[in-house]
């Protein structure tokens, strides 16, 4: 399995181009700048499959109604977070005076899902808290977390649908049971590892500085 990122969009998103070497992929996240996203997917030779969403938030979803159009294919989100993504003064947009929306979902996804691309697969789990229906997408070396887990921090939860508590659950029932080495993507800014998390991230080790 390949991952290429792309930060994208005026939040600086991070965008995952992920592909198989038989050529078919997913697109998760697509933030804004289609036409970057399909460059780089050009640049890459790959046929996107799907379009995965982690969350519904608006910095994650501007791209999602061009890139559908373009490849003709489906459009896969966590159960609750449908509202999200078709109203922008729920999905924080308008709070930035943006209108961001992308068509409906085709299919929703739940916890323990198996998405399949040529002969990879991504397990989904849910991880709400950041949103209702957030969810990651695990491969059994890496995951990529979208806003549910950053490096030394975590998803903000005072947007519509979060909830700390929720969140903080999530991420040390679902995540923190990884693999030490597992690569984690976040929805922004570097990568990480889930190693470096338990050990070093202050929301979850409880050693605020």
């Amino acid at each position: 399995m390949k991952i290429a990122p792309l930060v994208v969009s005026m939040f600086e998103s991070n965008c995952f181009l992920v592909y198989a070497e038989t050529g078919e992929g997913v697109i998760i996240d697509p933030g804004d700048e289609a036409d970057r996203i399909i460059a780089e997917i050009d640049r890459l030779g790959f046929m996107p499959q799907m379009i995965l969403l982690t969350h519904g938030h608006g910095d994650h979803i501007g791209a999602v109604g061009e890139l559908k159009d373009k490849y003709g294919i489906e459009v896969l989100v966590g159960k609750g977070d449908e509202e999200l993504i078709e109203m922008s003064n729920k999905n924080f947009g308008a709070m930035y005076g943006v209108e961001i929306s992308c068509p409906p979902p085709d299919r929703f996804l739940a916890d323990g899902d198996t998405v399949t691309f040529g002969d990879e697969q991504l397990k989904v789990i849910a991880t709400p808290g950041h949103s209702p229906g957030g969810v990651c997408f695990y491969s059994g070396e890496v995951l990529i977390c979208g806003d549910t887990l950053f490096s030394n921090s975590i998803g903000r939860t005072d947007l519509p649908g979060g909830n700390h508590a929720q969140l903080i659950d999530s991420i040390k029932q679902k995540l923190l049971i990884l693999p030490d080495e597992t690569i984690c993507y976040p929805g922004h800014g570097p990568e990480t590892t889930i190693a470096h998390e338990r050990q070093y991230n202050p929301f979850l080790t409880g050693k605020m500085f």
